[in-house]
């Protein structure tokens, strides 16, 4: 038998085993109960390595690292508090220390970009995703995280890539068939077949396993889909579970290939940069979009950015300014299995999904929650909070009023000359300052 004879046969029973254990079984949302022998194998794991580490270390420095999220200790109580002390009194030079010192909180560590870095952890989960360092080493533990290393490395990652390499070509394919075919319900059905197996397999490629509660409030056709955003496979955990209208920029590469391709078979909404920018097309195509009661339900992330699991920011007002019945979505990661926050500023598309593909799993769990319409007397941005809030609450998220684009950007003027005025009021709150200056 000569190498390449050799090298067929084992391509060939490689194959056979993923398409009979795996592709089919996905294809079909059934499951041969290995991945849940998988995740038990690997929750006992995790179990015993934090039970190593907390054996090996002090319980002191334990719970210090456990009880530490930040890199300094603040005074979490607002300004108007610590400021109370002020009034009553004149305003002296020496209360600018105050302000100092949150000026220099700020600056160390803000509540803001802290929400663009990944999610800190209680204990080592074996794998280098983690801002803790955690520095008690045992052989035991060692041999354990060298074993992990290979088993990621070299059995889950290459059939990960292959479930993830058909699960797109499928995709692709699939939906320019299905475009070929006439307009009718025959078509929009092969659609949505097509897209619920794909994004099954992909899933399947990443080891999600993926909790969905409350199923009776799933996004209805002609509605809006309003869910919060940590990583791009939120569309792959969301279509997973029932398909979705996107709407979203048209990119270029192989993003570029699928988008096109999958708006042929179904009336996804994408947009040029350019006209992103437009509020009042944008509107207008979704507009025309959900009053066709026929179509799929549209997905929209309106904050416009990853966060980082911990957060919900600012809802961008225009998803709420169309009208029609909102079905908000929160989805929140279990970290301990794998990050699947995607920082676009320090990662490309292909190095996240490497990330991905070798961390132990994706585990994560989704509540539909009950729709909503827009209440009399009640504006866009009201609206847009409320929803937020709901989204907050249910998945455990600390809700923030700041703009996700802050991740890209810098902060508006506007925000600026708010704060300047808010510190203001604060001094002069009681008048003492004014009547000086009179």
């Amino acid at each position: 038998m000569d190498s390449a004879e050799l090298a067929g046969k084992i391509v060939y029973t490689w194959l056979t085993l993923v398409l009979g254990f795996i592709l089919l079984p996905s294809a079909f949302g059934l499951s041969l109960g290995i991945s849940e022998l998988y995740m038990k194998i690997l929750v006992k794991t995790l179990e015993w390595a934090t039970l190593r580490i907390e054996k090996g270390v002090s319980k002191e420095s334990v719970l210090k690292s456990s009880a530490s999220v930040g890199i300094i200790q603040r005074d979490e109580s607002p300004m108007e508090k610590g400021l109370s002390g002020l009034r009553g009194r004149d305003f002296e030079l020496s209360d600018v220390f105050y302000f100092s010192k949150k000026g220099l909180e700020a600056i160390v560590e803000d509540e803001v970009t802290q929400r663009f870095s990944s999610e800190e952890l209680v204990s080592w989960n074996l794998l280098t995703r983690t801002n803790v360092n955690f520095q008690y080493i045992s052989p035991k533990l060692t041999m354990v995280w060298v074993l992990g290393v290979i088993v990621r490395y070299c059995v889950l990652l290459p059939l990960r890539v292959t479930l993830a390499f058909i699960g797109i070509s499928f995709l692709v394919i699939g939906t320019t068939l299905v475009g070929q075919l006439p307009e009718s319900s025959l078509r929009n059905r092969l659609s949505e077949l097509v897209h619920l197996t794909c994004c099954r397999i992909c899933v399947r490629a990443l080891s999600g396993t993926i909790h969905y509660h409350n199923k009776q409030y799933r996004p209805q056709k002609g509605g809006i889909c309003v869910a919060n955003h940590t990583s791009p496979i939120d569309v792959l955990i969301l279509t997973t579970d029932g398909c979705y209208a996107m709407v979203g920029q048209v990119h270029g590469g192989l993003m570029g290939i699928i988008q096109r391709a999958m708006a042929k078979a179904c009336p996804h909404v994408w947009f040029e940069r350019s006209e992103m920018k437009d509020r009042h097309l944008v509107t207008k195509r979704l507009r025309e979009h959900i009053a066709d009661k026929k179509k799929l339900p549209i997905l929209i992330f309106p904050e416009g950015t990853c966060i980082n699991n911990t957060s919900v920011m600012m809802f961008k007002k225009g998803s709420f300014e169309i009208g029609g019945t909102i079905y908000p979505v929160a989805i929140k990661y279990n970290p301990q299995f794998g990050d699947a926050f995607w920082n676009s500023s320090k990662y490309n598309m292909v190095s996240y999904l490497l990330r991905m593909m070798t961390s132990w799993a994706i585990v994560c769990d989704v509540w539909y929650m009950p729709p909503v319409t827009r209440e009399e007397g009640e504006d866009a941005v009201q609206f847009a909070n409320r929803v937020k809030s709901a989204i907050a609450i249910q998945g455990g998220l600390t809700e923030l009023p700041w703009d996700g684009g802050l991740k890209r950007a810098k902060v508006k003027d506007t925000f600026k000359e708010e704060q300047q005025k808010n510190y203001s009021k604060m001094i002069v709150g009681n008048g003492s300052l004014n009547s000086e200056l009179d």
